[in-house]
């Protein structure tokens, strides 16, 4: 079993910057694909960023300007987010599964969220 826990959220000013972190605990914790999602009200979620051992990804909306990252000794996962707009207002997600991949079915693990509102 693993369990994810988001931190790190809060309310900022267009231009601004926040880092996600999301804790992970259980078992065999290290082998699974990390990733993130967003949800905005009225919304699907939708892939932000994911981490495997090797590669990384990133949705169009977040290329230059957020960067995933992981601590493999503190089971954590980050999303530093940079230059922050409006429209990132939403729900972050932590995610965790088996397949290098940017669709929320295919993941396993959840966290509860946490949320990120940029004023403008």
């Amino acid at each position: 079993q693993v369990q994810l826990v988001e931190s790190g959220g809060g309310l900022v000013q267009a231009g601004g910057s926040l880092r996600l972190s999301c804790a992970a605990s259980g078992r065999i914790v290290s082998s699974y694909i990390m990733a993130w999602f967003r949800q905005a009200p009225g919304k699907e979620r939708e892939f932000v960023s994911a981490f495997s051992w090797s590669d990384t990804s990133y949705a169009d909306s977040a290329k230059g300007r957020f960067t995933i990252s992981r601590d493999f000794a503190k089971n954590t996962v980050y999303l530093q987010m940079n230059n922050l707009k409006p429209e990132d207002t939403a729900v972050y997600y932590c995610a965790a599964g088996f397949d290098f991949t940017h669709y929320a079915r295919q993941y396993t693990y959840w966290g509860q969220g946490t949320q990120v509102t940029v004023s403008s």
